[in-house]
């Protein structure tokens, strides 16, 4: 457990994107500080550097890797890459927040756990959402009995990817790509985390784009003790997201599962019981990824559990393994 009264000391492993979400959150994060970046063309990281007031830029990742004065990285690379570089980081002792999904395969969850444990460092997939104060809600309102028995969660995620746009890394087959893989992991563990367990079987029927991944993804999840959740995503509608679950005493619809908060914007969640009147409840306006840099503060400096363990991420990656089986040979599968 590093010093709980100094800054976390915070390095981005690629140029990606997906780093813009992060950014900020570090730097306004009371005990975290973003100090370096690394492309694996120095120039380019430079140049990010300088883009993003960064002090340090690597012209490689294992350089940055072996600076002492890094305590933790996140990693935004391709999901290919996600579990080499994962090992790598925990093997030079460096707390690791890994982009969603954390690896394609079991064999590599084995690899990341065995470094993770060994290095005795904290490694967790950045689902943001996850730390949010909107989905704790969620989930204590499903423990509290609010909406009585849990018989159903409905959840989606889908946005338009033009067929134009092939060469867009979503729809590589070679590196993990497909709308499941991409926004597909959102309902996915939405509907294990309320569950609380992975289901015990899965069917699922998917659309198989022009690249050989899915455009479509359609799974119905049945989990030990009568729940049931049917999960979707697409590269072929147009952007639409929701989360809705069903007791036989009430049902909560979320609006916005996947980001709430962004810009620090109050969201809501919407109760209704089967009896009385029903209530919109205001959830607080936090950053969902200040949150997960929050997260990852109170495991590194205060020896706090992860929101999000590795254990679960394989429950996520099991599920998500099984629609990929079933939608594959249009059969049930089990977990």
């Amino acid at each position: 457990m590093a010093n709980s009264s100094a800054p976390l000391r915070w390095g981005l492993v690629s140029t990606a994107n997906i780093n813009r979400a992060m950014i900020d959150p570090i730097r306004t994060a009371e005990r975290s500080q973003l100090i370096a970046v690394a492309s694996r063309d120095l120039g380019k990281a430079r140049a990010y550097a300088e883009e993003w007031s960064i002090p340090k830029a690597f012209g490689s990742y294992e350089e940055m890797l072996a600076d002492p004065e890094i305590d933790v990285v996140y990693i935004s690379l391709p999901n290919t890459l996600h579990a080499e570089w994962t090992v790598k980081a925990a093997d030079a002792g460096k707390h690791v927040v890994c982009e969603k999904p954390i690896v394609p395969t079991l064999p590599e969850l084995d690899l990341i756990e065995d470094a993770a444990a060994r290095n005795a460092v904290v490694a967790f997939e950045a689902f943001m959402y996850l730390h949010h104060p909107q989905t704790l809600s969620l989930q204590r309102m499903v423990s509290e009995g609010r909406i009585g028995r849990l018989q159903l969660i409905r959840s989606w995620f889908s946005f338009y990817l033009p067929r134009e746009q092939s060469t867009n890394i979503r729809l590589n087959p070679t590196l993990a790509g497909g709308s499941l893989w991409d926004v597909g992991v959102y309902p996915n563990s939405m509907a294990i985390t309320i569950a609380g367990r992975p289901p015990a079987e899965v069917w699922a029927q998917q659309i198989v784009g022009e690249t050989g991944v899915d455009v479509t993804m359609i799974g119905q999840m049945r989990f030990d003790g009568s729940i049931s959740a049917q999960v979707s995503s697409s590269f072929r509608m147009p952007f639409t997201e929701g989360t809705v679950i069903v007791g036989d005493e009430g049902t909560i619809t979320v609006p916005h599962p996947w980001k709430p908060g962004m810009n620090d914007a109050p969201s809501e969640i919407i109760f209704e019981p089967r009896q009385g009147e029903g209530e919109v409840i205001a959830i607080e306006g936090i950053d969902p990824y200040r949150c997960q840099v929050r997260a990852m503060e109170a495991c590194a400096l205060d020896g706090a559990k992860p929101v999000v363990p590795l254990s679960r991420s394989r429950d996520f990656l099991r599920s998500v393994l099984a629609l990929y089986e079933s939608a594959k040979t249009g059969r049930v599968v089990a977990l």
